[in-house]
């Protein structure tokens, strides 16, 4: 988090703010860190590696959110 706050500050002066909007940090952040993950599934489990975990990062505050699960292989 202190990496990210220091790539995409939180603070007033970005022109995306002159949309009326105040979350260009939040933009920035996502583009970071991504916005879609594959995820290997095996015999119905999931299969990561000892060190490897699902990160979720809310920088938007509590707007709605949707979740989109694509299937894909047999």
């Amino acid at each position: 988090m202190t990496w990210l706050e220091e790539l995409a500050p939180a603070k007033p002066g970005y022109k995306h703010h002159a949309t009326g909007e105040d979350n260009a940090d939040a933009h920035l952040k996502r583009m970071l860190l991504g916005h879609q993950v594959t995820l290997p599934i095996t015999n119905g489990e999931l299969d990561l590696g000892p060190w490897e975990r699902v990160h979720y990062g809310e920088f938007d505050g509590m707007r709605r959110k949707r979740i989109v699960v694509k299937v894909m292989g047999s």
